[in-house]
């Protein structure tokens, strides 16, 4: 308790967001749909609020992975997409069996 006269210890915005960016929070929910006990839907979030350093060190760093997010990951799928293209082109121009390389796009497909 604190004595009368004297109010409790207020943290302002800025103090409050600083603490929450250096350990985090984590907020997490699941939307259930059910129908006569059939499962219809189900969604689940999860939010994880920090800074990045501390996003790095619970080991989350998708933003650097992912192309839409990332020009560095845009470049490295281009250039991976295009070293398939060459493998590709390679095989096709010795001769090879092209169904044996991974087709660009990850999708197999077979001719015949």
């Amino acid at each position: 308790m604190t004595p009368l006269g004297t109010a409790p210890p207020t943290a302002n915005l800025a103090e409050i967001l600083e603490r929450v960016l250096d350990k985090g929070i984590v907020i997490a929910g699941d939307i259930k749909i059910d129908l006569l006990d059939i499962e219809l839907l189900t969604i689940r979030l999860r939010l994880f609020v920090s800074s990045v350093d501390t996003a790095r060190r619970a080991g989350i760093d998708w933003w650097e992975t992912d192309p839409a997010l990332s020009s560095r990951a845009a470049r490295d799928a281009l250039t991976e997409e295009n070293a398939q293209l060459r493998r590709r082109l390679e095989a096709l121009e010795s001769g090879g069996d092209v169904g044996e390389l991974s087709p660009v796009g990850g999708e197999e497909r077979r001719d015949g």
